[in-house]
């Protein structure tokens, strides 16, 4: 997982979208700003919120990634998990992103009202999960998932814990048709081989699914895409 986060076309390319996005939609960011990564993992996308120029934290619950994330990033990364093991007193963070975590938390309601009181008033929550109950796959089973959201359950979720709905997009747009036929076929012929989403194409292929992907960042800088294998939203608490 460490060399995927780092390599694979969908990790590099969400780290892309979510920076772009990042810096457009979230301006009130500063030097003395909190940021934490809920579910960080082993820690790859903890050098892009430190681009940001603020104060970054991890909170991963797996001991090992944890370890990890400590040793190739140098920040702080606590132990703990959602919705009730969150080491952190309340309005501690400007910033909370939870990237492709909410889909594993049973109660998904109870993580989002958590994090909610660990941010600080007018603080944001950046959130991606999966997109459409449709594209479930053996990715998903693989995965431990729990769902797979459209943008308007994810909106009234948000919204019940405190959570202003400032920017949401699906994205993974232009890729959706191939993965939608892919995943659709293993359903309907069953006798497939069933493969790993996240495992490593050859070096071309790997680049071009990278430059296709990453390039919604240019449209969802200014705007949103209508459909998409992913969801990101961003909630402010008022």
């Amino acid at each position: 997982m460490n060399r995927l986060e780092h390599e694979h076309w969908w990790f590099v390319s969400r780290r892309n979208i979510i920076e772009t996005v990042l810096r457009t939609k979230v301006q009130s960011l500063g030097p003395h700003s909190q940021i934490l990564d809920a579910g960080c993992g082993t820690g790859g996308n903890l050098d892009l919120l430190s681009s940001l120029g603020c104060d970054v934290t991890g909170l991963e619950m797996e001991p090992e990634a944890a370890e990890i994330a400590r040793s190739k990033s140098g920040k702080a990364v606590y132990i703990g998990s959602l919705p009730d093991e969150i080491p952190f007193s309340d309005e501690s963070f400007d910033l909370i992103v939870l990237l492709d975590v909410l889909e594993h938390i049973e109660d998904d309601m109870g993580a989002l009202s958590s994090l909610a009181a660990k941010l600080k008033s007018g603080g944001h929550l950046l959130i991606t999960v999966p997109a459409f109950s449709f594209l479930w796959s053996s990715h998903d089973e693989s995965h431990h998932h729990k769902r797979r959201y459209r943008l308007n359950q994810l909106d009234r979720k948000m919204r019940h814990c405190n959570l202003h709905p400032k920017y949401a997009s699906y994205f993974n747009t232009w890729l959706f048709p191939m993965i939608a036929l892919v995943r659709l076929l293993h359903k309907k012929l069953r006798f497939l081989h069933k493969t790993d989403d996240l495992s490593m194409p050859s070096p071309f292929l790997n680049h071009l699914l990278m430059s296709v992907m990453s390039s919604e960042r240019h449209i969802l800088k200014h705007g949103k895409l209508p459909f998409g294998v992913s969801i990101m939203a961003i909630g402010q608490k008022l």
